[in-house]
């Protein structure tokens, strides 16, 4: 019983490669029952979500269509500037996948140059 209330739970990808950012935002969201699951990298949100990342790093393997995960993801929140990815790129690869493009993905940043922010 306990698992078909966890597949009813709001579901929230967050990404930051900060830590602190990923537990604050982890901790926001369990005080609304949501189930939260954090990643530390973009390459890392695309392998959870079962994408495989196109411009794979040789230290990343890449993750096959066999491991695409079964796990439903209601809302994505991913930081702006991370190393490797930015969230801004991690918008435009799941936006590319008709499985993915209509859960809503939020970006926010402590960037405070405008012209970054514009995008």
């Amino acid at each position: 019983m306990g698992m078909a209330a966890a597949d009813l739970q709001f579901h929230v990808l967050a990404v930051d490669d900060s830590l602190i950012d990923r537990k604050l935002i982890e901790r926001l969201f369990k005080i609304s029952s949501c189930q939260v699951t954090t990643v530390d990298s973009g390459s890392k949100a695309l392998e959870f979500l079962g994408l495989q990342e196109e411009h794979d790093e040789q230290n990343h393997p890449c993750v096959s269509p066999s491991n695409q995960q079964e796990v439903e993801i209601n809302l994505i929140i991913t930081d702006y500037c991370m190393p490797g990815m930015t969230g801004y790129d991690l918008l435009k690869k799941i936006k590319e996948s008709a499985s993915l493009r209509n859960i809503p993905v939020v970006i926010m940043s402590s960037e405070n140059v405008p012209s970054r922010i514009s995008r």
